[in-house]
């Protein structure tokens, strides 16, 4: 019996009927009682559908009739007064339907009458509705919960597409998805009149239809009928407005989409509408306001708006009250729903089978009745095979039979190997690899394996090497030992072949030997050789395979005692008589063939691909053998149903059985109605269809019994679907949407006991009215997982319990995988299987359920039905639920995206479940199982790695993440006195540091003396004229340049001249230097100091992308107020290029003077400042945040700068430093230009540019000159990390040497990237680099370094990001916020760096940016900074006081009131380490954590972009840059996508997941971009305020945009 896979659920329902109406008379009575309420136009359905309450006469027991439809608008409230009418009261826990029972409501089955039977036909030949979990009444329940949405109707943003992802494939050039599973069988099964319109279309032409497909509109008409109940005008309306509200349901699409289609189609409204609403239009000309209040005409912004609308909409489950702890933001314990049904039952009692009587002549084995009828009755025929057309291929008989399985049996024996050593003995195992449309062969290989006590493992043909799941098959036959397969002569020439004609080892597979069984191949037994023929005893029989839940592969042991007990038992509960004639299709597996042999019966057996050719084979082969028995599955029925109308001659009156081997499946009552309703006319007897469940570990479970008492209707109940979420059996009371029926599979086996336990936890008994997993105790079940002897004692076996806790047997139960209850009467019913229960929010959902609600969502011509696959991810510690089907290729973004909103608001109706993630993937690309149907794990294990990669993805993380931590509130601000009581109270020190005083160090430093830097050049320029200050390297490595002292002093003498005689320069005016970085640089620098003019390093426009970049140099021009602009010929020539000309306007440059060319006189005199005070240069720079500020640098703080730096990096006339910077702001321009005039070091220039051309330059020059400290920028890292990683052994070899480096420091305004540092130092480790020497260094705009170098010992702080960092601060309100140091790789720790020595006459607060008081050490604040070279204040056009005073002049509230501190805008903290300084004092070491403006505050809490950004990039490998910012409350994630665009969709997911698991947080927008689109400043650093502009105003490109709902 195979395990049914999702294929094999059903298809069709029609609502029961019982009675003994006849048809005619049926149809006569309802037109009379109906005709004057029927509407005089058809319905949209053609036909009218009418549900109304016939009294028949005064005291006459009330019945219901209901046509094939339920109408949607009074269900709920009819058959409440249904319910009401008939129990009187008295409301049972739940009911079953056995016979006309009058006190309890019925449903009429209605006999399909021929107008409604081709209107069925109709409408399913068309293709518009597909077969699986086909039911009606599912599908009015969707409907109606569909129709209730629509009151509230979404605007949900559709997602962005590129152009090239949306590839109409042409209809031509596609084929369909392989059909072999059973399950996808598009359209009808014999392809007849695909092109009809459906009759829900009603008269719609055809070009009206075309005409719409080509504007794009997403139109459709309702195919749910209105109903009209006569008798109530409030129900009159109410249908009215319903119908209104299907219409609408279909024909509108949701205001999403309106801006993609050109032309709308009005849809007329009925009359009497109320009101009617305009959808509002997005397009390009709306201009809406961004979140400050900026307007921007976009597409984008619009969505975001609609995605903010939709968000507006309050959460169903409401957040509830949970505990927050002091430090551990916990997430939100879901509380038990205190109003959920819970079971009131009794505690329910082992159902056991009735005897299993001992016929005498039952065989004592198998082998034993094989020997007997092969022996006595040779001729009987044992199997019948077909072909294709339906005709016999082959007839087995018992005597073929016999002699084949002996000649096996002494193959397999003999003739493997050698005499001495055969490669299999008795109780090894054997794979048997046959086709399931070669039965004969098959059974010959068992039977064959059987009698030489070999155990069979028979598995799936695998079709290619690399089969989905095959590898887990592989690992099954590994360790069970295989080393032999026996096959099939067709088979073996099918498999996959290498070159040489070998079959290839497949993936994870053993070596094996392929053995082909057919009779030609196989030697005759000698004659005194006779298998051994013993009794049944408790060797293993065979292993069967069962797929678990996450794709692994298990073998369940049958012995030989199981196997004939198990025969036994379906012998006695079908009846089965020797000689009978049983029909199997292929695929139930093996039972069939077993119990036939033990009972000489006749099998035919009906190949898939006959099935698949001509449904109603089966029929016809019961007819023409007058088959007592037939097995099939419920998509057999419905596919005959579907055939049905071409066959006059069909009788199925010789059937007492007809077993449905998927019977456990919940969905397959619907096709068992029809196929009953269709054939009862053609001698079916509703008694014979016997629905059976089944399972791997427990063979068959439980199989209906065929009766001969036809007044006896089946057993079913109508069970609501909420209570089965709580595993609790209630009757549908209040809820008519969302039910579930079931119906019985009859009863236990005999010689079997049965129970239900709960599926979790300790195995108790469950009550009567509760679900749970059914576990059998019998002989005939198997015995034990292979060779995994702890899961067969934990999972496979199980003693249940009692309440007491007491087992209540000594034998262990097998657990049969399937949910259900044991009912009134011992009858069995199933709700589902443990594989597909997904427990969300501690309520149990079933995959199938879900599955049937989706395929019930209409229209259903965007996915093939039957490859759709759910299961669950778990994400922030819950289940959530995911969707993916395959998508037809010729539906379109706005169809798929429509019906997947659609299919959200159905599941959630009916469900009350949100689901996380619906994909659509192109078709034919999910990953099959051998039969065809969709490997679930395999699917699974895609989505979680990312490369599913969908063509449609829609994430819903807003409605169903519901366990969040609660938004923080604000809380009231705690005064700063009061801080720092409670600080001294908890003995904790004010949180401040300072470098080592410049007053106290003696150093004989000359250039001290002198109070400007032009005095120093001047007299170091007659001291030591010929020393080498400057060496600028080219990009070979090559020295381009070079300055010594007087070289450099006479250079800026004559551009001092050129700049008083031709600039006709004051002193102070403002000169902008664009220069590339080089001498030209410093020279001028130094020329514009000896004229008393203000220099700005301006970076020069690059050639190739002038648009961007010349803006910026002329606003920095502008800004800075410059008179004159001093460059070289090359630029000065860009400056004015027609290209110039386009970007900016080229006519309002101030004077640009090229010094290519200088004079050659000297000044008359070099001048002097005449106070320290006066401003030496301006220091502009583009902030992260994307503003551009310019600071002011005094000459006094210039020299107290250069001092600074010289005593922390020890800096002398000897040493060589090499610097890889930009020298355009910060520290960079003042090593690259200012460091060596004062300390008299030589500078090795190395441009960051050259190292595009040659990555090892720099590291090639530090090596080279032996060079002790070097400074460089993070990009260079990045560069020289990944241009060089791999290069490391070649570099060794070229004699590249760092084992002298003492620092290399990062220059940087951020947090210090750890990752990149770290694996920098680790890659040139090897090159002799020693792991402390890579620091970093800290510097802003109010004071360009505050820490320098690194201190001799590395330590990481890490802080716990959940509580303390990103949680506990509120944006300018950080509650007292307390840094955790954890353990190293603590789950949401965040390691950080110290950012280097606080350099010499520097002082740190730690300050609250709210209240301006001081905090303690390790809690985090603002860094605050007092020192001599801070800036002066930013240089500002308008002179904006209020930021002026606050950024550079601030006062702490409280303590020391007095100094004047500068504010860096960073948030970080001191902490106080164990290290001592040079002076005996211990080390307070500074952490940076990021920058307050970049800081996002979101659900009431601050969160640092690179720490999000960060988990992003982990996510996936194609991921190469991420960016993360804000708009309007909502999280923006923009990821480069380094790979094909197909992968684009992959990242949406994973994207969310990450920043949902690491931060508590749902992202609201997922874009994917080309690499290089997020914009990155010269330091490295992203611009994220630029990449939001450039969302926002709808100018990325983006490859793909999400909007998570």
């Amino acid at each position: 019996f195979s395990d049914s896979s999702l294929e094999d659920h059903t298809e069709l329902h029609f609502p029961s009927l019982a009675g003994d109406i006849t048809q005619k008379g049926y149809e006569k009575k309802r037109s009379k009682l109906i005709g004057a309420y029927l509407p005089q136009p058809p319905t949209a359905n053609g036909a009218a559908v009418v549900r109304c309450r016939l009294q028949h006469s005064e005291g006459a027991p009330r019945r219901t009739f209901r046509s094939a439809h339920i109408g949607v608008c009074d269900v709920r409230e009819a058959a409440a007064r249904e319910r009401v009418a008939s129990t009187a009261g008295n409301r049972p826990l739940f009911y079953f339907r056995f016979g006309v029972d009058q006190a309890l409501p019925q449903e009429r089955r209605a006999p399909v009458t021929p107008s409604s039977a081709s209107r069925y036909h109709r409408r399913r030949s068309s293709g518009s509705r597909d077969e699986r979990y086909r039911s009606d009444v599912h599908t009015e329940a969707v409907q109606a919960a569909l129709a209730k949405h629509k009151e509230r109707k979404m605007a949900v943003p559709m997602p962005s597409k590129r152009r090239s992802l949306v590839v109409q494939t042409s209809m031509d050039a596609y084929t369909p998805p392989d059909t072999s599973s059973g399950s996808e069988d598009e359209g009808s099964v014999q392809g007849d009149s695909q092109g009809t319109p459906t009759s829900s279309q009603g008269s719609i032409n055809m070009e009206h239809w075309i005409s719409q497909a080509i504007h794009g509109s997403t139109t459709s008409t309702t195919s749910s009928s209105s109903t009209q109940s006569g008798g109530s005008g409030a129900a009159h309306r109410l249908a009215d407005v319903m119908a209104q509200t299907h219409i609408e349901n279909h024909s509108a699409p949701p205001d999403v989409t309106t801006y993609t289609s050109e032309h709308s189609i009005q849809v007329e409204r009925p009359q009497g509408s109320t009101g009617s609403r305009t959808a509002p239009k997005y397009g390009n000309a709306e201009l809406m306001e961004t979140g400050d209040g900026v307007p921007v005409s976009s597409r984008v912004s619009a969505k975001i708006q609609q995605l903010v609308n939709t968000l507006k909409r309050p959460k169903r489950p409401p957040l509830r009250e949970f505990f927050v702890d002091d430090f551990e933001e916990l997430l939100e314990v879901q509380q038990p729903d205190p109003n959920q049904p819970k079971p009131e039952g009794a505690q329910m009692l082992a159902m056991r089978g009735e005897q299993l009587g001992v016929v005498t002549n039952w065989p004592p084995s198998l082998e034993a009745a094989l020997q007997r009828w092969g022996t006595i009755s040779p001729k009987a025929p044992c199997l019948t095979t077909m072909d294709t057309n339906g005709k016999p291929l082959y007839i087995l008989t018992y005597g073929k039979l016999w002699t084949r399985s002996m000649k096996v049996a002494y193959s397999i024996l003999h003739k493997l190997g050698t005499k001495q050593e055969p490669m299999v003995r008795p109780g090894d195992r054997v794979a048997l690899v046959f086709p399931n449309n070669d039965p004969a062969a098959f059974m010959a290989a068992f039977y064959g394996c059987l009698l030489a006590e070999v155990v069979p493992v028979p598995i799936e043909v695998p079709l290619t090497r690399k089969d989905a799941g095959s590898q887990q098959i592989g690992f099954l036959l590994g360790s069970c030992g295989v080393t032999v397969a026996l096959t099939s002569d067709a088979c073996h020439k099918g498999l996959p072949k290498s070159p040489t004609g070998e079959i290839p080892q497949f993936k994870g597979w053993p070596k094996l030997l392929w053995f082909v069984t057919e009779s030609k191949h196989l030697s005759k037994p000698p004659r005194d050789w006779f298998p051994h023929i013993k009794d049944a005893n408790n060797d293993t029989a065979y292993i069967e395979y069962k797929t678990c839940k996450d794709g692994s592969v298990l073998g369940v042991t049958v012995t030989r005692t199981a196997l004939l007990t198990h025969c036994q038992a379906l012998t006695q509960a079908c009846g089965y008589t020797e000689g009978g004639v049983g029909r199997g299709s292929s695929d139930s597996g093996l039972w069939p063939g077993l119990a036939s042999v033990m009972n000489m019966m006749h099998v035919i057996s009906i190949p898939y691909s006959l099935m698949k050719v001509n449904p109603l084979s089966w029929i016809q082969k019961v007819c023409q053998y007058k088959a007592k028995v037939a097995c099939v599955k419920s998509r057999d029925m419905h596919w005959a149903l579907v055939a049905h109308r071409d066959q006059r001659d069909i009788n199925l009156s010789s059937l007492r059985m007809l077993i449905v081997a998927d019977g456990a499946n919940p969905w397959s009552i619907s096709s068992c109605d029809a196929f009953l309703n269709v054939f009862q006319s053609k001698g079916l007897r509703q008694e014979v269809i016997c629905p059976c469940a089944s399972s791997p570990e427990a063979l068959t479970v439980a199989i209906r019994r065929p009766t001969d008492d036809s007044n006896q209707p089946p057993g079913r109940g109508v069970l609501s679907m909420h209570g089965l979420t709580y595993g609790v059996i209630r009757v549908d009371s209040e809820e008519k949407l969302s039910v579930l029926t079931v119906q019985d599979v009859g009863l236990v086996m005999p010689g079997a006991i049965m129970c239900s336990v709960k599926p979790d936890g300790v195995p108790q008994l469950c009550r009567t009215d509760e679900i749970g997993e059914l576990c059998v105790c019998a002989v005939a079940t198997g015995t034990s997982y292979y060779g995994l002897s702890g899961m067969t004692k934990n999972t496979f076996e199980v003693f249940p319990m009692t309440s007491s806790g007491a087992p209540i047997s000594e034998y262990p139960f097998i657990r049969t995988g399937l949910l259900g209850f044991v009912g009134p009467g011992g009858l069995v019913f199933v709700v589902g299987k443990m594989d597909g229960l997904m427990v969300v929010s501690g309520r149990r959902h079933n995959a199938d359920d879900i599955v049937a609600t989706a395929l019930a969502v209409e229209p259903m011509k965007f996915v093939y039905r039957g490859r759709i696959a759910v299961f669950s991810v778990t994400v922030l510690h819950d289940e959530r639920i995911v969707i993916v089907a395959e998508q037809r290729p010729d539906s379109t973004e706005e169809d798929s995206f429509q019906w997947m909103s659609r299919v959200l608001q159905a599941i959630d109706s009916i469900h009350q479940v949100g689901v996380y993630c619906l994909a659509l993937v192109p078709a034919n690309t999910l990953p099959k199982t051998p039969l065809g149907g969709i490997h679930l794990s395999e699917t699974k294990q895609l989505f979680l790695e990312g490369s599913l990669h969908p063509c449609n993805v829609l994430m819903c993380p807003h409605t169903c993440v519901t366990n969040l931590p609660k938004p923080r509130q604000k809380q009231p601000e705690i005064g700063p006195a009061s801080v720092m009581v409670g600080n001294l109270v908890s003995g904790k020190r004010i949180a401040q540091a300072s470098g080592r005083d410049l007053g106290q160090i003696e150093d004989n430093d000359q250039a001290r003396k002198f109070l400007f830097l032009s005095e120093v050049l001047q007299w170091r320029a007659q001291t030591t004229p010929d020393h080498v200050l400057y060496t600028l390297l080219n990009c070979r490595g090559a020295i381009a340049n070079s300055l010594t002292c007087v070289q450099l002093h006479k250079r800026a003498e004559k551009i001092a001249v050129m700049l008083m005689e031709r600039g006709h320069l004051q002193d102070g005016d403002h000169v902008a230097l664009v220069y590339p970085p080089g001498i030209d640089l410093i020279a001028a620098f130094y020329g514009c100091l000896y004229a008393g003019c203000v220099p700005i390093t301006v970076r020069p426009p690059h050639p190739q992308n002038i648009a961007t970049t010349l803006p910026t140099v002329k606003m920095i021009v502008e800004v800075s107020r410059s008179a004159c602009l001093m460059t070289t010929q090359l630029i000065c020539k860009l400056l004015r290029s027609r290209e110039a000309a386009a970007a900016v306007d080229v006519r309002t440059w101030p004077l640009i003077l090229d010094t290519d060319d200088l004079p050659k006189k000297r000044p008359a005199q070099i001048c002097k400042p005449c106070n320290p005070d006066t401003l030496a240069y301006l220091d502009f720079s583009v902030s992260t945040t994307g503003m551009l500020a310019g600071v002011k640098m005094s000459h006094a703080a210039t020299s107290a700068f250069c001092r600074s730096i010289k005593l922390q990096c020890e800096l002398y006339p000897s040493r060589e430093v090499a610097i890889c910077l930009d020298p355009y702001c910060g520290l960079g321009f003042v090593l690259w230009c200012l460091c060596s005039v004062y300390s008299g070091h030589q500078s090795i220039l190395i441009p960051p540019s050259e190292l595009e051309t040659n990555p090892a330059l720099w590291l090639l020059a530090v090596s080279q000159y032996k060079v002790r400290d070097t400074f460089c920028s993070y990009s260079v890292m990045e560069l020289c990390t990944k241009g060089l990683g791999s290069q490391t052994e070649s570099l060794k070899a070229r004699g590249l040497d760092l084992s002298r480096v003492r620092t290399c420091v990062v220059v940087a305004e951020e947090r210090p990237r750890i990752a990149l540092t770290q694996s920098f130092s680790k890659l040139f480790k090897d090159l002799g680099l020693h792991p402390r020497a890579v620091s970093t260094s800290f510097g802003c705009r109010v004071n360009l370094a505050i820490c320098l170098q690194n201190q001799l010992s590395w330590t990481a702080a890490r802080l716990v990001t959940s509580c303390e960092l990103q949680t506990h601060l509120g944006i300018f309100s950080l509650s007292v916020c307390r840094v955790r140091l954890v353990e190293r790789g603590s789950p949401h720790s965040l390691p950080l760096m110290e950012s280097g020595k606080i350099l010499p006459g520097v002082r740190i607060i730690i300050a609250n940016p709210e209240t301006k008081g001081p905090l303690g050490d390790s809690h985090l604040g603002e860094i605050w900074v007092h020192s001599a070279h801070n800036a002066s204040g930013y240089f500002t056009i308008y002179g904006d006081e209020s930021l002026q005073s606050d950024h550079f002049n601030s006062r702490l509230s409280f303590g020391d009131t007095q100094t004047i501190w500068a504010r860096t805008g960073y948030l970080g903290f001191l902490r106080r380490t164990e290290l001592t300084d040079a002076n005996g004092e211990r080390h307070d070491a500074l952490y940076v954590v990021g920058a307050l403006d970049e800081a996002m505050e979101l659900r009431g809490m601050r969160y640092h972009p690179i720490d999000i950004e960060t988990s992003v990039i982990r996510a996936h490998k194609s991921v190469t840059e991420c960016a993360v910012f804000t708009w309007t409350n909502l999280l923006v994630v923009v990821v480069e996508l380094d790979g094909s665009e197909q992968e684009a969709l992959d990242l949406v997911p994973l994207v969310t997941n990450v920043v949902l698991e690491e931060h508590y947080l749902i992202v609201g927008v997922v874009v994917v971009v080309d690499i290089g689109v997020i914009p990155i400043n010269s330091r490295g650093e992203k611009q994220r305020m630029h990449l939001r502009d450039g969302f926002l105003a709808d100018q990325l490109d983006p490859i793909y945009v999400a909007y998570n709902m």
